[in-house]
């Protein structure tokens, strides 16, 4: 009877199941509705309905997720240096990564940031941060892949960017450790009214996205974490928490809570924009690299620009005001109508809600309670909208949906806690497993969010997955908030130690994903778009190979004549034009790493033979059905053989 009752509800459960998923295909929600597998379920074939940007922390790199089955499509390398897809090891990036202090092959990723058009996500660009040493990086989409990147001088801790204005006039940099500036020799002990912070403020060209380094923001010796832009009304204004209002410079985690409250910086960047129309602005002496991609060349040059405009805030009035907020603040969060800027103190259990009208009524009726360095600091009750009493404890990040609610993190009470716009009532809140940083809503930092999902990133999850030893996977959570109450749908991993995702409506990108580079706007110097024009020429003891790919061989697939000593450039055209058809190529000893070469694109890597004899390469890209078969020879000789080069395609 036991078996006869267990068989039953096997073959019930299949019944629902199937039946779930016949009504899923009608367009209906079928007899599992309530079923979390259900509602993350994307089925084979189908695409996911957004995209989520992840940033990598410490990998240096920018994850591509779909949402809402969790599932990894692409990890973009940025900062970081990629044999995969010879990021920063092939001959036409290895400029990307180029900066003042020379070559610099990782990073740590925290924010990006999707560019927008009128407040809305425009799917055209991702900005990301380099955290250690100072640089923004834009991901162009319809390649995903990183197109420009820009060092910050005068900055140390890239923390508070990149985040772009509601047209993407701007992406804003801002500096976590204040430094010297310009930088010198001087006891650490001084620090305390001698080191500045700066805010760079990027502009992005509105055609073709080219960044420029317009100007910077000169401001106390304080420490500046996140940032965010304001919108409607408050267009023309970015706001920036800052901590460490004591200026200490040992032991912070005592030394720098003695405040009661700390700052959210209100820079109004219209007038800076006046202030520089009118000259008021010193150009200050620089060094930083802008390295830039160019998609018709496939290859990257890097400049070194030797100054930059800046603007003193404690000397120009109406360019930076102070909003008192609890002692250090993390997030700093614009609401979708840009009438509320909200405070993150970490160590509050309150969320410090601020309005916009009310800082400009304080700003124009002179409401301050005293300066910080010239500049003045409002009144906190006069600028105060409203508080989120007793929310949770640690806030950190606050994002919204489009229904009016706000979505808070909480580290230490490891917990999304939704609360409502206006009333600041607390409406629900759903635990994170576990140490919840960042928050993220598809479009949930503009003015038009798509809201449905909020993502979790979690710092902790030492029981939710197997088990790899002393470090486990790093973590996000997948809720859906289309209801009355949040509802925990999905655990995934994801790369490195991800701090802040931005998501969007697939529909706004997949239609522009490129497929293929034609061959006809291949301007690379050393592309070889035709079997006819394959050579290899020796020029000293350098050897130039110029060679192409196609299902299934190379050409030439014979080289002779290379000789120990040296130096052989291999440049490679793939001349397929057919969409998803990369080849790739590995040479033995070669010390760089394989090259991955999209349709139509030119790479070039660098092979520095050590020993004679003969040695093979070879196609690293599964490619067709006679992929093993996409091989070829070079023969190396003595350093002192008189044996010419030659080359052939085989017999």
């Amino acid at each position: 009877m036991k078996n006869t009752h267990l068989l039953a509800g096997i073959l019930l459960g299949m019944a629902a199941f199937l039946s779930g998923c016949q009504d899923q295909g009608k367009g209906t929600n079928g007899a599992l509705a309530s079923s979390a597998a259900e509602k993350v379920y994307v089925a084979p074939g189908e695409h996911d309905e957004f995209y989520a940007f992840v940033s990598g922390g410490f990998s240096g790199q920018l994850s591509v997720y779909g949402l809402p089955s969790g599932r990894l499509f692409k990890v973009i390398p940025v900062f970081s240096q990629d044999p995969e897809k010879a990021w920063g090891y092939n001959e036409e990036t290895k400029p990307m990564l180029n900066t003042s202090h020379g070559f610099i092959p990782w990073d740590d990723a925290h924010h990006p940031d999707i560019s927008q058009t009128k407040g809305e996500l425009d799917g055209r660009y991702v900005f990301i941060n380099g955290n250690n040493t100072p640089r923004i990086a834009k991901i162009d989409l319809s390649v995903f892949e990183t197109t420009e990147i820009i060092e910050i001088p005068n900055s140390a801790g890239n923390h508070s960017s990149a985040f772009v204005t509601e047209n993407t006039e701007y992406v804003v940099a801002g500096t976590r450790f204040s430094v010297p500036v310009p930088q010198r020799d001087m006891p650490i002990a001084e620090a305390k009214g001698n080191f500045k912070g700066s805010l760079s403020f990027i502009s992005v060209d509105p055609e073709d996205g080219r960044m420029d380094l317009s100007f910077q923001i000169l401001m106390p010796g304080f420490d500046y974490d996140l940032a965010h832009p304001g919108r409607g009304a408050s267009h023309g204004w970015m706001f920036f928490t800052t901590y460490n209002t004591e200026e200490a410079n040992s032991l912070k985690e005592v030394n720098s809570s003695q405040n009661d409250k700390d700052f959210i910086a209100a820079v109004n960047w219209k007038k800076a924009e006046e202030y520089i129309a009118e000259g008021k602005f010193t150009t200050v002496p620089a060094n930083y690299a802008h390295n830039v991609y160019d998609d018709n060349t496939h290859t990257a040059t890097s400049t070194m620009k030797k100054e930059v405009r800046v603007l003193d805030a404690s000397a120009l009035p109406g360019l930076v005001y102070f909003l008192p907020t609890p002692k250090s603040p993390h997030g700093c969060d614009v609401d979708p109508t840009g009438e509320y800027i909200v405070g993150n103190g970490k160590l509050s259990a309150d969320l410090t809600v601020h309005s916009f009208t009310r800082m400009i009524d304080a700003i124009e009726n002179e409401k301050f309670e005293g300066e910080a360095y010239g500049i003045p600091i409002l009144s906190f009750e006069d600028v105060l909208a409203g508080t989120v009493k007793q929310a949770g404890l640690g806030p950190l990040h606050t994002e919204f949906d489009a229904q009016g609610n706000g979505y808070t993190t909480f580290f230490i009470s490891s917990e999304v806690v939704k609360w409502k716009v206006g009333t600041w009532e607390v409406v629900d809140r759903q635990p994170c497993y576990y140490s919840v940083g960042h928050l993220m809503i598809p479009g949930g930092n503009s003015r038009k969010p798509f809201g449905k999902y909020a993502v979790a990133m979690n710092k902790i999850t030492k029981d939710r997955y197997l088990p790899t030893g002393p470090e486990v996977t790093q973590s996000a959570q997948l809720y859906d908030i289309s209801g009355d109450k949040m509802e925990l749908l999905l655990d995934f991993p994801t790369i490195g130690e991800p701090h802040y995702a931005a998501g969007i409506a697939a529909d706004l990108i997949k239609e522009r994903s490129r497929k293929i580079f034609n061959l006809t706007d291949n301007k690379h110097a050393h592309a070889t778009t035709s079997d006819a024009d394959v050579k290899v020429v020796r020029d000293g003891k350098e050897v130039h190979v110029y060679m192409t790919m196609i299902r299934s061989h190379f050409n030439p697939d014979n080289i002779e004549g290379i000789k120990v000593g040296d130096k052989v450039y291999f440049h490679v055209t793939n001349l397929e034009q057919d969409y998803d058809v990369p080849h790739g190529v590995s040479m033995i000893g070669a010390n760089t790493s394989e090259l991955l070469i999209m349709p139509g694109q030119t790479e070039t890597f660098v092979w520095e033979p050590k020993q004679v004899g003969v040695w093979p390469f070879y196609c690293t890209d599964f490619c067709s059905a006679l992929h093993q078969e996409m091989q070829g020879y070079v023969r190396v000789s003595p350093a002192d053989s008189s044996l010419d080069l030659s080359w052939s395609l085989g017999e």
